[in-house]
């Protein structure tokens, strides 16, 4: 089963869109594009009908109301349904699940205490936003960021982590870990700021790996023709 994106031109390079209920990274540098691109992808599962999670460690649900509400894909009205569930890290929800960097607390329940939810509630997609921040408020010395990746691998929910990162070679546990990675690039060339998308990884699928361009648009981010942007 296939799991559209929700970005024009993106599914076509993934043979039709991300296989289901598996885990993803979307890095790249800061401005690249990756909260808009999982702010499409939770906003096409809510027009599917889907139940979507939406984690943000950084970003009030307001805030991101705002970001993404001068598109027209639709996930500020999105965020007013009941098909997405939006958790901030430093809400009074968020806190029951992350607790706050220097609390003294067993950080390995916040495994499951998210696996938990995204099971008892049936949620289709996931996202992330980002694993940097994830790991501040998971500062400890037992591997908890490989152990919740590792359960999220086994529910069965399409999770997306976004993921900053400057180069595309330098790798963490989650790159190693997820099913597929998806690669944003910012890069200055004669006639100025180009953007670009490219497919690292995808298991078990067809992928078009070379880097291709990216349009901001006002309905969010269109990925251009097939034709490959040369670095």
């Amino acid at each position: 089963m296939r799991v559209s994106s929700g970005v024009p031109g993106f599914d076509e390079l993934v043979d039709g869109g991300f296989p289901s209920d598996r885990l993803y990274v979307v890095s790249g540098p800061p401005g690249s594009g990756k909260t808009t691109f999982c702010s499409q992808f939770a906003a096409q599962g809510a027009r599917n009908g889907d139940d979507v999670l939406y984690v943000s460690m950084h970003e009030t649900k307001e805030g991101i109301r705002r970001d993404m509400g001068g598109y027209d894909f639709g996930f500020d009205r999105a965020l007013d349904t009941d098909r997405v569930t939006f958790l901030d890290s430093f809400s009074a929800d968020g806190r029951r699940f992350f607790g706050l960097p220097g609390e003294r607390r067993d950080r390995s329940g916040v495994t499951n205490r998210l696996t938990g939810f995204v099971n008892s509630r049936d949620i289709d997609r996931v996202v992330f936003d980002s694993t940097m921040l994830l790991r501040f408020l998971l500062d400890d010395d037992e591997d908890t960021m490989i152990q919740l990746l590792s359960s999220l691998k086994r529910t069965d929910a399409t999770t997306m982590l976004i993921s900053e990162m400057t180069e595309p070679d330098a790798y963490s546990e989650e790159h190693y870990l997820a099913h597929g990675v998806v690669f944003l690039h910012n890069y200055l060339e004669d006639e100025g700021m180009r953007r670009g998308i490219q497919v690292l990884k995808m298991r078990g699928t067809d992928v078009n790996t070379d880097i291709q361009d990216v349009e901001f648009t006002d309905g969010g981010i269109r990925v251009g023709s097939a034709t490959a942007v040369t670095r």
